[in-house]
């Protein structure tokens, strides 16, 4: 058997044999998903805030360490 043969075979088979278990839509811009929304924004406001105050308790590390305080 030739190799062309073998993975033109291969080829039939795998597309006959799987199935993709979801479905292809287009995302409907109309009716938002409210709640992965607000955990998106949510999630960004938190991180950002625990920036902050991690930025603020470094700037003071650095004031005491160096005597700037």
């Amino acid at each position: 058997m030739s190799l062309n043969r073998l993975l033109l075979q291969t080829a039939t088979v795998s597309k006959n044999v799987t199935r993709s278990a979801f479905t292809a839509r287009k995302p409907d811009f109309t009716n938002p998903n409210w709640l992965r929304v607000g955990m998106a924004f949510g999630s960004t406001a938190v991180l950002w805030t625990l920036l902050f105050r991690q930025h603020s308790a470094d700037v003071q590390e650095y004031k005491k360490r160096n005597g700037l305080e």
